[in-house]
Parts: C-alpha cells; structure tokens; sequence
C-alpha cells in the first residue's frame, strides 16, 4: 500500500509512509486497523493499525519507563545532536512530508509545507534548549550550608495531539521533553496519523534510543480509553494535550488520582479588534491570516472582529474584495489553491449552523454563506457576515471553520469589555496606530497571547498557551522545557 500511496500522490520517499505502531523501536502490525480518508475527496487513503490498548499498556508505557532509566542519564549535548539530526530530517523530507499533511488534513499544500517547517522549527529550538537547562546556588541563612538545585526529567510523558497541526503538535511537545531527558508514548489524532508515524520514522532514523518514542494510532471508538489509561497509569508522569476544553477537564478528573504534571492547551474564542486609528489594508491582511489560515480550524484564530464603526465599512469592503479576489478553495493538492476542506462532515454541520443562526437573527452575508458539495462534501465557502450582534451563536462559540463575522463597537472600553466577555482566553489580536493603546490593550486582555498589529503570532521562540479555560502551561520557547522538569534542592551542611 506504501509505494501505491507515494505512486499516486508524488511522494518520493516511501520509507516516510508508515500505518504500524511504533513501540519500543519496532514497527508493530496488527490485525485491527482504521481508516484515513482524504478530507477533500472522501478517497480512502490508507488503513492503519489500530494499536490495542493491551499493548499500549504492557508493551509502549513499559518500554518508555524503560528506556527513560538510561536516557534520563543522558547529557544536554547529546540531545542536543538527536533534535539537530531530526529537525534537519524533517527539512530534507519537507516536500513529502507536506504532501502527507495535505492527503489527510485537507489544508493547501503552501499551507502544509509552512506547517513543516514550524514543526521542524521545534526541533531546532530544543536543540539549542537542551544542553542549557541548569540550576542556582542560592545563599543560605546558615552560614554553614549551601543551597543548590538542579532540574531533572519529570519522567514519561503522555502526548495527546489533534488533527489540525497533526506535526506542529507532535514536535513543540516531544522537542522540549526530548530536550529535558524525558521519554514519550504518543497517540496522535486518529483523522491524522500519518503524519504522525512519520515522524516516528524520522526519529528512528535520526538515532534515538529505542523507547524513548513511541506512537500509538487508535481509532476514535477507543481513543477514551487510551486517555484514562495514560490519565491513570502510574508509569506516567505528565500529560501533555492540546484539544476541547470539555476533553481537557475530563482528562484533568482522570488524572488526579496519580497526581500528574498537566498542560493543557483548549479551546479558543479569539476577539481581533480593529480601532478606528488603524491601518486598515494591513488589519484586513491580519484578519485573513489570522481568521482564515487553514479554513478557519486554527485554535489561535480570531472568532470574533470587533470593528470600530467609523471604520466598520472601509474594513468589510476591503475584506470581502480581498477574500473573493485572492482566495480559493478547492482540493489542497491543486495548483493555486490558497484553502482547502474541513475536516469532515460535522464541522462544516456547525459553521452552517452559525451562519443560519446569524442570519435569523438579523446578520447580514457579505461573501459566501453557503456549503460548496460540487467542490465535495467536506467544503464550505470561505464566508464573511456583517451586521452580527451578541446574541448570536457565532459571537459565544469557537466556530473552527472559514466563518468571519464582523461586529461593531464604538469605545476602547467597550471593546476590552466584549473580547474578554467569554470564560477562554488563549489569544487575541488588535490593530492601532496609538502605542499607548497598544499597551492598554495588549495588558487588559484576558489571553496568554495577544498579536498587536499582527495576525501571526505563533513561532518556537513565543510561549504558546492559554488563561482561564483555554488552559495551562506554556510550549516553545525558553519556558517550554519548564513543564517536564522537576526542581530538586540539594542543602550541604556542614561546610
């Protein structure tokens, strides 16, 4: 199936195509499998092993305790070398890897190329990360002591990862618990494993120890399963997630009784305000990047624009023209395609459903409005709605898909009032002219991110997580490795 599979869709390298568990630094076949379709057709593209949770609990989490006893030994500077090998892996396989995400994920091939290489950029970040993790000498009020402390692996690590950034949520997790000293089973999202397992062979490749990863693809019927059972086993000692708030607080219940280290990145509603001091031509091209990058199913995308009402017309004509001259939709494998489908039939079910919902309530369809089944079932038109009042269920919900509704307001204060009227806060954005505004704004918030003057805001150098129901814990950045260690304090007495 793996050389029917790069035949068809131009994959060069064929070794990169995998559909068994990784476990332990073996590729596991099983019986069981699932399917992967293509988002875009409804094409069958590959079955792959649906790894029983019996082997997931006696073989993967094992192996992982395992080979964490030895690589926990390891130095920084080793580690340092297994990320450089596999980020410069990822970059020499970019186009195929690109490809994989687009047969399964749906988005343009420009957009799953530009995913690879911030994925990779995880990599590259720890690398430099990972022989730097040091502690302090702290003065100690007795004169005969010292106070050291040093920072070690937290130990095996659960990763949780969905299907919208199936590599970038691979590889900001496992860059930093690699970096730290930590070893990891990871189940990806069962719409996007191949991606995934990819990566597993990208690992191999590079070096690392066998144990130290390891994939586990499972269907959706058993995926609960296999989050309690990582939620409960003792031999694990962090979560890491990123997916809904309801999955995330469930996940939290679960893992009380083994007293996890948790972070968890959830849902979004991101607010994107445009005041009336704005550059309108570069707010519209925020708005774009930001509401619209991969159809909408970003968890930092803007959900909600605030539009001044001084310039609530410039700014929606200028949206609209923009987004019906320059943005098509259509298979992501095609030339010129700038966005592709949804990921399947349920979320282009809730963005029709907000537009309905919007448009009884007295919104108004500036562009779009409307599924696009001649495209294929997963479709629906890149859509913008003027006119949209609070009340509606496009103001309160996270739409994740290619809806952008415009909203008026008139004063700052009322502005900061409406984009922290929701119990999320993970990332929000405005557009000002006005430097002390930017500094209001920016501070009065309630996210863990805020884009001023820009749409793009996610890179491995930024700490990326949330506030209030979007979450906990930072990724990427210099905080990232902070949630796989410990701090243990070592006092010499008697000096």
């Amino acid at each position: 199936m793996s050389a029917a599979l790069a035949a068809k869709y131009g994959i060069k390298n064929v070794d990169l195509i995998r559909t068994e568990a990784f476990v332990n630094g073996k590729w596991i076949n099983g019986d069981s499998k699932f399917t992967v379709d293509n988002p875009a057709t409804s094409e069958l593209i590959a079955e792959v092993v649906d790894t029983p949770v019996a082997l997931i609990e006696n073989e993967a989490i094992p192996a992982a305790v395992t080979a964490f006893n030895s690589f926990k030994k390891t130095t920084g500077r080793y580690r340092s070398g297994l990320l450089t090998r596999m980020y410069e892996l990822m970059m020499e396989n970019l186009d195929d890897l690109a490809i994989l995400i687009t047969i399964e994920n749906g988005k343009s091939l420009a957009d799953a190329a530009g995913e690879v290489k911030y994925a990779a950029s995880f990599y590259q970040w720890f690398a430099e990360e990972a022989p730097r993790i040091y502690g302090d000498t702290i003065p100690s009020a007795n004169g005969s002591n010292r106070i050291i402390t040093v920072k070690q692996p937290i130990g095996v690590v659960g990763i949780l990862t969905p299907w919208n950034f199936p590599s970038a949520m691979i590889t900001r997790k496992l860059g930093a618990a690699l970096a730290a000293g930590c070893t990891a089973v990871i189940k990806p999202a069962a719409e996007t494993p191949l991606s995934a397992l990819a990566l597993g062979y990208i690992a191999e490749l590079a070096g690392v120890p066998a144990g130290v990863v390891n994939l586990v693809p499972v269907s959706q019927e058993p995926t609960k399963v296999v989050g309690k059972l990582f939620c409960e086993s003792p031999s694990i000692r962090k979560i890491s997630f990123t997916g809904s708030t309801g999955v995330g607080k469930l996940l939290m219940q679960q893992s009380a009784s083994s007293l996890k280290k948790l972070s968890f990145e959830l849902g979004g509603n991101a607010p994107f305000i445009v005041f009336d001091d704005a550059d309108i031509d570069a707010a519209v091209d925020g708005a774009i990047a930001c509401k619209l990058r991969q159809s909408g199913q970003t968890c930092v995308c803007a959900n909600r624009i605030y539009v001044h009402s001084k310039v609530y017309d410039e700014f929606s004509t200028k949206l609209v023209a923009k987004v019906r001259d320059n943005l098509t939709l259509g298979n992501g494998l095609h030339k010129g395609i700038t966005h592709g489908p949804l990921i399947h039939g349920r979320a282009v079910a809730k963005v029709q459903q907000h537009v309905e919902d919007a448009v009884a309530k007295g919104a108004k369809i500036l562009h779009g409005g409307k599924t696009a089944p001649h495209l294929g079932e997963n479709f629906h038109e890149i859509t913008v709605v003027g006119d949209v009042t609070h009340d509606m269920l496009v103001s309160r919900e996270e739409t994740f898909g290619p809806l952008a509704p415009l909203i008026k307001f008139d004063t700052e204060d009322e502005a900061i009032a409406l984009a922290n009227s929701t119990e999320f806060g993970l990332a929000g954005y405005f557009y000002t002219r006005d430097y002390a505004r930017l500094f209001r704004v920016g501070e009065a918030l309630h996210v863990g991110m805020a884009g001023a003057n820009t749409g793009a805001i996610s890179e491995a150098a930024m700490p990326f997580g949330g506030v209030g129901h979007s979450g906990f814990g930072r990724e990427g950045s210099k905080y990232g490795v902070e949630d796989y260690i410990v701090i243990k304090t070592i006092v010499i007495g008697g000096i």
